[in-house]
């Protein structure tokens, strides 16, 4: 479980990274996910996008895609989606400690 101040640090560790993933009117599917899995072990901190023409609700795929990827929901704003999982080989975010 992240604690306040550490989504704060990978907020803004996220400000400037541009979506590399879209969900749109499919949904999120088996594809998808893999590929959102293997960007963020190699990246830790990802941001995906979710299209005008997605049908489902974006709290519940913003939930989604964290569980099914096994990884933090940092932040939903808008339709933008910060994920972060920290990498087994690619360590690169040190998060600021508890307390």
């Amino acid at each position: 479980m992240l604690t306040g101040k550490q989504k704060r640090f990978l907020r803004s560790e996220a400000h400037h990274l541009s979506a590399i993933f879209q969900v749109g009117k499919g949904g999120v599917n088996e594809h998808l996910i893999k590929h959102i899995e293997e960007a963020i072990e190699t990246r830790e901190l990802i941001k995906i996008s979710i299209l005008q023409n997605c049908e489902d609700d974006k709290q519940e795929i913003a939930d989604q895609l964290a569980k099914e990827t096994k990884s933090y929901l940092v932040q939903l704003i808008g339709l933008t989606v910060v994920l972060y999982k920290p990498s087994k080989n690619n360590k690169k975010i040190v998060l600021p400690t508890k307390g």
